[in-house]
């Protein structure tokens, strides 16, 4: 008969023969985001090398992608520093022997910065080489030039949007805006926002003027509007919700990717014609 007070099994070297048991991150119920903050990985369209997504404390929201390795802060440039805490990304040095640096700043599909250490030019080779054996093996496409948006009028790429009183820039076409919200399964949710159960926005143009005052006076610019429907609705859209996940208590696994427009910034994407005919219409992508 065993002991109850038998011994824990160990290694050779001391460690423990048991492996810990795991467990799952889900939101606490009294957090004020339902996003569930590992990190949230991805890969880079560009060079197809993995970036780890996160929440930021300055800018306007947007998220920043942080090359997934630590590395010694005499490594890199001062500029480029950011450290992380609690899923928070923050563009400073928080005195650790490590910090974390922008993807940007090592994809190999971009032209290289200025001044690289002589680290930081290895750790961009290495890159380069398996955005390479992508390419061979057929994982990724080779970057080509892209097509002005502008040739596409009726589907904006990132179409921008008006509720809740305030505009965003959308991360993509109207009715490829997925769901941000946790399944059963513990997978992100693969429905799109835009439902043809659910009333839809309308198509409209607006001057650029009433929407940011950086804006040049008589320019307009064709808006998704949700202000029309109901604010449980606007709230569905600004939670990146489907119909399924509305009233759901399941977490995120991925941020929003709602930009708050400035017409500076997201010149690129003003569009100044209605999709498909100059009428206002209800979209239908």
């Amino acid at each position: 008969m065993c002991s109850a007070n038998a011994p824990t099994p160990h290694r050779w070297d001391g460690t423990s023969a048991r492996s810990p048991r795991s467990r799952s991150l889900r939101a606490d119920a009294g957090s004020p985001t339902r996003l569930v903050r590992s990190a949230q990985p991805g890969r880079c369209p560009d060079c197809g090398n993995r970036v780890d997504w996160h929440p930021r404390t300055d800018g306007d929201g947007r998220r920043v992608g942080l090359h997934p390795q630590e590395l010694p802060p005499a490594a890199v440039p001062a500029i480029s520093r950011w450290h992380v805490s609690s899923g928070i990304a923050h563009p400073a040095h928080d005195g650790t022997p490590w910090c974390r640096i922008p993807h940007t700043a090592l994809c190999p599909a971009r032209s290289a910065p200025a001044a690289l250490t002589p680290q930081l030019t290895t750790l961009r080779r290495h890159l380069a080489l398996h955005t390479r054996r992508l390419i061979n093996n057929g994982t990724l496409t080779a970057p080509a030039a892209p097509p002005p948006e502008r040739t596409e009028p009726c589907r904006p790429a990132r179409p921008i949007a008006h509720l809740l009183g305030a505009h965003y820039v959308a991360g993509h076409p109207i009715g490829a805006i997925q769901c941000v919200a946790q399944t059963r399964q513990r997978h992100r949710c693969t429905r799109p926002v835009l439902d043809d159960q659910a009333p839809h926005g309308t198509w409209t143009l607006a001057s650029t003027t009433l929407i940011n005052h950086r804006s040049r006076p008589g320019q307009t610019v064709a808006v998704y509007d949700l202000t029309h429907l109901p604010f449980a609705e606007q709230m569905r859209w600004r939670h990146q919700h489907c119909p399924g996940h509305a009233a759901s208590s399941a977490a995120d696994l991925a941020l929003t990717e709602w930009e708050p427009f400035d017409a500076r910034l997201h010149h690129q994407h003003i569009h100044q014609s209605l999709p498909h005919s100059g009428r206002k219409q209800h979209h239908r992508a």
